[in-house]
């Protein structure tokens, strides 16, 4: 056969391929999509945003030293910037209860503020820590968890003055870690073999095989505490009601678009249904 024409036949097969596969898919047409997209002038990556209770406030943090404010619910957002000298650091999470807010990242950086973000103090940590600050949750007036990259795991009751270890062993580098509201934790090995759950009073994780031959991607919490997990290649399983933290019975495998090869990074609920 003409290589030309052999050439041309393969391009027309891959073209009605890619046809097939769009028809088939069932995503929303993007014209119908509620999300909104904000431009916004940084190159940086961006990892976690969080907002004061009137939904108005909020902050964004990212690698580079990036923080953004916004006092429109997200409307727009200023870039921010701290006196870290020539320090770079990624911020990787941030949390707010009422007007007291943290921000941690990596290398071990802590942020707080009593006041919304007017005035941002740094939290000197020991050297000693076990991994760096990758996860902050805001639990109170004073009170918050840090959880770091290697799965330890602090609480402060009195503004940062003093932490105290929750969890005596490390579970190695994660991928991601999550806390439920109950104060539960789930984190994914960095490969995505494994995970790990801790449950408050525990003095170790507790590690589980993944539930497939597929490499996890992300875990987390229903709002009601159940367990959802995202597996490559787009899978979905979430646990069954009523099974505890520690308990390894999934429902039945679900993907949402079969006929894509696309990966899922992450899911979040906007109501409890």
């Amino acid at each position: 056969m003409n290589p030309l024409l052999q050439k041309f036949k393969n391009l027309l097969m891959v073209a009605l391929l890619a046809v097939f596969c769009v028809g088939c898919s069932d995503v929303p047409n993007l014209a119908a999509n509620p999300w909104q997209v904000i431009e916004l002038p940084t190159e940086a990556s961006m990892y976690d945003v969080a907002f004061t209770p009137d939904g108005q406030h909020g902050w964004l943090v990212g690698s580079r030293n990036t923080l953004f404010e916004t006092t429109d619910g997200g409307e727009t957002w200023e870039p921010r910037n701290l006196d870290l000298g020539d320090e770079k650091v990624s911020f990787f999470s941030v949390s707010f209860a009422g007007q007291e807010g943290w921000v941690v990242g990596k290398p071990s950086i802590l942020l707080h503020t009593t006041d919304g973000g007017t005035n941002w103090t740094r939290v000197i940590l020991s050297s000693k820590l076990p991994g760096a600050p990758y996860g902050i949750t805001a639990l109170g007036p004073g009170q918050a968890e840090m959880a770091t990259d290697l799965g330890a795991i602090y609480r402060t009751d009195d503004g940062a003055q003093n932490w105290h270890a929750l969890v005596q062993g490390a579970v190695g580098v994660v991928r991601n870690l999550r806390r439920s509201p109950a104060g539960e934790y789930i984190a994914v090995s960095a490969k995505g073999n494994f995970y790990s759950t801790w449950h408050p009073g525990d003095d170790e994780w507790t590690p589980h095989q993944r539930t497939s031959s597929r490499r996890l991607q992300n875990m987390g919490f229903f709002p009601d505490g159940r367990q959802w997990l995202i597996a490559r290649g787009g899978l979905l399983q979430f646990s069954q009601p009523g099974a505890a933290l520690e308990s390894e019975d999934w429902d039945e495998e679900v993907y949402p678009e079969f006929s894509t090869s696309w990966g899922l990074l992450d899911m979040a609920y906007r109501t409890p249904e």
